[in-house]
């Protein structure tokens, strides 16, 4: 498979035919940055680590230039900085028995630009490929730039190809921003209790990031925690663990419909739940 950048990275961990790999894919997450997938996918890993019928497949759609360095990456060049969170990100994969693990090397600004279609070509590409049943991406109302943009152009390519590929779900996942505040009713509740080992491991191969200063395991652990235990407060927990997201497949299969005007629908409705509760108590 050939992608527009001449350093995009196709790595398979248990060595088949990429095409084939990509092929028995089932679930598929298209992220900005390395580490990504480990933070907003990790319910997609679980669900198909260890199984021959389910497949994870990850997607990073940029080089992971410009990224924070200290301590022993401290005087790292950002060229020197790009291959280690490749190879990271090839480290993940293969804990977490990924499917295969595609690296397409755009920068930020390119992805962050409505314009540009080479995003969008080699997304539909992959899209094609692997004809997933679940797909995750970033939420719209993450409060980072770049994950935004993916997110965008992820939902342009998914509209391209709608005719031919028809995943079940498109979830809008956390990472910049927690999707606590949601009304329950319009919730994705993703359970990610199975193999907490694996789930640390994932985020845990990410060193250039955690012992960088950013305890992105441990940030990452709480969050999933606190999910589980403040999710019902009339009830007893019934899982350690859990990741929040947006139902985006009304977006794949409505192109009419816009990403601000859905998302902010949603904002709105928990607005008026707070506006109600309020002035009724008050």
């Amino acid at each position: 498979m050939q992608f527009h950048k001449s350093t995009a990275d196709f790595f398979v961990p248990d060595g088949i035919e990429p095409g084939a790999a990509l092929a028995r894919t089932t679930h598929l997450c298209i992220s900005a940055h390395q580490d990504d997938i480990e933070i907003m996918a990790y319910h997609g890993v679980a669900e198909c680590f260890g199984r021959k019928d389910k497949w994870f497949a990850g997607v990073v759609a940029t080089n992971g230039a410009g990224s924070p360095r200290t301590g022993i990456y401290g005087d790292y060049t950002d060229e020197e900085m790009q291959k280690v969170r490749v190879l990271e990100q090839r480290k993940a994969a293969y804990v977490g028995e990924y499917a295969c693990q595609i690296q397409l090397a755009f920068t930020s600004s390119e992805v962050r630009d409505a314009k540009e279609r080479v995003v969008v070509e080699d997304l539909a590409k992959i899209l094609l490929a692997a004809n997933p049943e679940y797909v995750y991406l970033h939420n719209p109302a993450d409060k980072h730039d770049t994950h935004v943009g993916v997110t965008m152009r992820s939902i342009a390519a998914l509209r391209a190809v709608r005719d031919r590929v028809k995943p079940k779900k498109v979830y809008g996942c956390e990472v910049w921003r927690d999707l606590d505040w949601m009304l329950d009713e319009d919730k994705q509740v993703l359970p990610v209790s199975a193999r907490s080992n694996i789930a640390a491991a994932l985020v845990g191969v990410f060193d250039s990031q955690v012992s960088g200063g950013k305890r992105y395991d441990l940030a990452t652990a709480g969050r999933r925690l606190a999910h589980a235990t403040y999710h019902a407060s009339h009830g007893t927990d019934q899982e350690s663990a859990l990741s929040f997201a947006m139902d985006l497949t009304p977006l794949v299969e409505d192109p009419s419909l816009s990403v601000a005007d859905y998302v902010l629908s949603l904002v709105d409705r928990f607005r008026s739940d707070v506006a109600r509760r309020v002035n009724a108590l008050g």
